[in-house]
């Protein structure tokens, strides 16, 4: 009977079936072994609901959605050519950047290629740029961006995180925000460089630089623009928290794109706008809902700490672990989008890397960063597959153009893996540094599994 479950779970994953249908049969198929009783899965399910980084997730996610499907990118894009339109590769620097914008708000970078593409793509190739540097450009700006406030993912990792260690380690989305600050500007500087050397080998000719025009798209996408440095001034104050920013930045949207703009109709336009949001929300929250269960089963049949034993065994070196955990990660951004790759993988990688030293802030980094690259890494890396739809152009074209792109975020990934202080440097000076604590060590106040059973039949 077992092993028919098995093969049945494994051929609706082969069929393409939905990462929550096949992770809540794995965990029912285990509860089941284990004699333990089906309904506890939706009794934890209820802790979820009690995590304080959860409410932000949908509010952020509309608030990318109105950008993303509003006038914006072509605001945005405006301003950003008139304001570095006259340095060496301007446009290819508004690319860069304006795609960057987007992926943070929106927190996939799918949207991104397709809000943006279809404007950037010409606008570079009228320029004198290469279709190869053009596509590979934008395939690749579009997945940087998800270190930076508020860009979904990393409320998504906290709320994870919190969920594998059981509120032992204190993780918050200001950790990560600020330690992924230098390394997110160093994945943009690379290719800003690259794009600078691009455009003085070649040439390409400049915008000349005009104040009335800079004066006239700013007022054109001052809303959009503003939207950042009021943003981090509430954040500054520390007088509201994330999800009062949340509510904010949506409402505030919803006036500027609805009203101001008139960019979005609010009978025609909103409600497909907020479904097309709520999809993907939902798809999030029930991933994260399964994974409460999957993850206190993990922990009660001590697979972690078997896990950690036999790496420890043959991998003695934290130098090491990072190594075989970036080439991990990166067949992983490959194969997976980043929610199910945090729903799926992060709870066996956090008790590794905290065995090995490695600082809450700095893995969150790295996790990201390698998945950042996976979205690009051939031969099946997401980005690839949206850009050569949205492009029309042959996936294996696709994949050649990137290749430069991906030898440059590399460097990136290294300096972030094996120098810390990119990561842990900026959170240790504006936040008390998280501590790192043994996940399986029991304590006086701990609360295990087999304890709530048992109260549970009581």
């Amino acid at each position: 009977m077992t092993t028919l479950a098995v093969i049945t779970i494994l051929l609706l994953a082969l069929f393409g079936a939905p990462l929550f249908v096949i992770m809540f049969l794995s965990t029912a198929l285990a509860y089941s072994q284990a004699d333990i009783d089906l309904i506890n899965i939706f009794i934890m399910m209820g802790d979820m609901m009690d995590k304080p980084y959860l409410m932000p997730i949908p509010l952020f996610t509309l608030a990318g959605f109105l950008l993303a499907k509003s006038q914006a990118p072509k605001r945005l894009v405006s301003f950003a050519e008139a304001l570095c339109g006259w340095m060496p590769g301007g446009l290819a620097i508004v690319s860069v950047v304006t795609c960057v914008f987007f992926t943070t708000f929106t927190g996939a970078s799918g949207v991104t290629i397709i809000a943006l593409g279809g404007l950037l793509l010409p606008l570079l190739l009228t320029r004198g740029y290469s279709e190869k540097f053009s596509c590979g450009l934008i395939t690749s700006s579009g997945s940087l961006g998800l270190m930076f406030f508020p860009a979904l993912p990393v409320f998504i990792y906290v709320t994870v995180y919190s969920l594998a260690t059981d509120g032992r380690n204190p993780l918050s989305p200001e950790h990560i925000f600020l330690a992924g600050f230098f390394p997110g500007l160093l994945m943009m500087g690379l290719l800003i460089a690259y794009s600078v050397r691009y455009g003085i080998k070649l040439n390409i000719a400049r915008q000349e630089f005009s104040m009335s025009k800079l004066w006239q798209t700013f007022k054109g996408a001052f809303w959009e623009i503003s939207l950042p440095v009021w943003i981090i001034i509430a954040l500054q104050s520390g007088q509201i928290g994330m999800s009062e920013i949340a509510v904010c930045t949506v409402t505030y949207l919803l006036f500027v794109e609805m009203i101001v703009y008139r960019d979005i109709h609010p009978f025609n336009d909103f409600s497909k706008v907020v479904f097309e949001a709520m999809q993907l929300v939902g798809a999030i929250v029930v991933i994260l809902a399964i994974t409460l269960g999957y993850n206190n089963y993990l922990i009660d049949a001590q697979i972690p700490q078997a896990i950690l034993a036999w790496i420890q065994h043959y991998v003695t070196s934290p130098l090491l672990f990072l190594v075989g955990l970036n080439i991990f990660l990166l067949i992983i951004g490959c194969l997976m989008d980043i929610f199910s790759a945090m729903v799926a993988v992060l709870p066996l990688l956090i008790p590794l890397a905290l065995a090995y030293g490695i600082a809450p802030e700095h893995l969150a980094i790295i996790f990201l960063a390698n998945l950042e690259i996976g979205y690009l890494t051939p031969p099946v890396g997401m980005n690839l597959f949206i850009s050569s739809l949205h492009f029309d152009r042959p996936i294996l074209q696709i994949c050649k153009h990137v290749l430069p792109f991906i030898a440059l975020l590399a460097i990136a990934l290294i300096l972030i893996t094996y120098v810390p202080a990119l990561s842990t440097w900026l959170p240790s000076v504006f936040l008390e540094p998280t501590e790192i604590i043994d996940l399986y060590q029991p304590g006086e106040d701990d609360w295990s599994l087999e304890q709530e059973w048992a109260e549970g039949e009581d």
